[in-house]
């Protein structure tokens, strides 16, 4: 087996995976994270004084934010305890709580708090941590995969330093391979498993920047590892099919989610068609609704192209018409041709501006009459009342257009809201509604004369 089993002294032999096994247990072994480890750095400084700090280590799964809690307490000395938002309640907190004053007042040790998932606990949960964080009971250190400006109380926010710790590079995740692979006590050192440098390479890329999963993948494929002259060598076969088996990071609810749609709009908005693909296979990759991403693209083509290219509406709704036909992943074709085509089509804004223009007038000016020449006349009380009248009909005009109408309320005539871009059919349009201005001056002059 690639995973013995462990003696713990509470309970029956147990099974730990590898990277439990592996976890660093110095700052030594940590990998990783040196803008916030490297000399002069402020956790690298709490460390080497033994005076730490309440802190909320933000950054996703696998960088080793619960591995480096663990470090700082026992760097530093302090008793350390543990909760997850998960899995634990108000009576967890309570008895933590309790048994961290107990170490304050029998001046044995100090103690650090260590909440996982923390962002989990709603207000009035995270609310009770702060008296204790301000008497001393606890040096508070939450770890969380979400922004904690969106996610954590102020109150909390102001009594702790937030710090972002990054995935690990491709080159970090290779050398926890080969630790793992050369640990005789707590890694694979005694199975003499073979890894090649190319195999290495790829189980690095596809752990993500995060060590747990690669050392999980690594844990699945010794066990996978077939005999060769005495050796035994990973079959780039199985990693393959093991690879196959996971996916990229992706929460679809978290930040991880919004960064990358973000990113698909954005690219998509910048006419950059090989990114905006990039991203889309990303999400689709990680479990993303496609409907949510043919959703988003039918937004993109009314908030960013709009009139300067009238068929990318009709085109993203077909797409999503045809994707729902075939289902995936043949239909996945389809969004990937909508988001081609919109990232390639020209853009603006245009339409997007002038209606929330339009949307604050109404609330700014409230309900004004509609004029009389534009009511309908369908009944003999209208036309007595005026309705209709003087109401030029633009299909028995020149050009059909009626120079000098006007069409809004009295109160906000000449008002403009819609202003073309030069972009796509939108030159045309700019064009056009040009030369029906110069005809309505043209119009109101004489009527001045």
């Amino acid at each position: 087996m690639s995973a013995p089993l462990i003696s713990n002294d509470n309970s029956e032999n147990r099974y730990q995976p590898l990277a439990a096994r592996l976890r660093p247990l110095t700052l030594e072994e940590f990998v990783g994270q040196g803008h916030l480890l490297g000399s002069g750095k402020s956790i690298y400084e709490a460390i080497q004084k033994k005076l730490p700090h309440s802190m909320i280590l933000w950054g996703p799964p696998g960088v080793g934010k619960t591995t480096l809690a663990k470090i700082l307490a026992a760097a530093c000395d302090y008793h350390f305890e543990s909760l997850s938002a998960v899995l634990d309640g108000v009576k967890e907190i309570r008895s933590t709580i309790e048994r961290a004053r107990f170490h304050q007042t029998s001046g044995s040790r100090q103690t650090i708090l260590f909440v996982d998932e923390v962002h989990r606990f709603n207000k009035a949960q995270q609310d009770a941590f702060l008296p204790h964080i301000e008497n001393g009971t606890v040096i508070f250190i939450g770890a969380t995969t979400e922004n904690p400006s969106f996610e954590l109380n102020n109150a909390l926010l102001s009594r702790a330093r937030v710090y972002l710790l990054k995935p690990l590079t491709t080159s970090d995740l290779e050398g926890v391979i080969d630790s793992a692979l050369n640990d005789k006590e707590r890694g694979l050192g005694n199975l003499n498993l073979k890894v090649s440098p190319a195999q290495k390479q790829m189980l690095a890329r596809a752990g993500d920047g995060d060590a747990r999963r690669t050392l999980n993948y690594l844990e699945v494929l010794s066990d996978m590892a077939e005999l060769e002259d005495g050796e035994r060598r990973l079959m780039d076969s199985h990693i393959q099919q093991v690879l196959e088996e996971g996916s990229r990071r992706f929460d679809k609810g978290g930040d991880s989610f919004y960064e990358q749609i973000s990113a698909l709009h954005k690219s998509v908005r910048g006419s950059s068609p090989d990114a905006a693909l990039y991203w889309l296979a990303r999400m689709l990759d990680g479990g993303c609704d496609p409907n949510y991403l043919a959703r988003r693209l039918v937004r993109i083509a009314t908030e960013d192209i709009g009139v300067a290219d009238p068929r990318a509406l009709p085109l993203a709704l077909s797409c999503w018409d045809t994707f729902n036909r075939l289902g995936s992943p043949e239909g996945e074709l389809a969004l990937a041709q909508a988001t081609v085509y919109l990232a390639s089509a020209p853009k603006s804004n245009a339409v997007y501006e002038a209606f929330s223009a339009a949307k604050q007038a109404v609330i700014q000016n409230g309900s004004l009459e509609v004029p009389l020449h534009l009511r309908n006349a369908s009944t003999l009380l209208g036309k007595e009342l005026g309705h209709g009248a003087d109401y030029r009909y633009a299909h028995s005009e020149e050009n059909c257009f009626a120079a000098g109408e006007n069409y809004f309320p009295p109160e906000l005539a000449d008002e403009q809201f819609f202003f073309p871009r030069s972009s796509g059919l939108e030159i045309r349009i700019k064009e056009k509604l040009k030369s029906y201005q110069a005809l309505n001056d043209k119009a109101k002059n004489k009527r001045y004369k």
